[in-house]
């Protein structure tokens, strides 16, 4: 399995990522990782992530505050 995350905008719109596209063994993994990064995400447009198991969808967040 790997875990990845797609950006979006918040109505859904998909942002093209910069660089390489991040992969991660397992989710917690990928949850650590936007822990630490949710902020810079949002400073480059990012407003929501959806978190991918091997392309399946697992769930959607929001980066903004509030």
């Amino acid at each position: 399995m790997v875990w990845t995350w797609r950006y979006e905008k918040a109505d859904g719109t998909l942002v093209q990522q910069p660089g390489e596209q991040e992969e991660f063994p397992g989710q917690g993994d990928a949850e650590s990782w936007i822990g630490e990064e949710w902020k810079d995400l949002l400073a480059k447009g990012i407003e929501q992530v959806v978190l991918l198991d091997d392309g399946k969808v697992i769930y959607t967040m929001s980066l903004q505050e509030g």
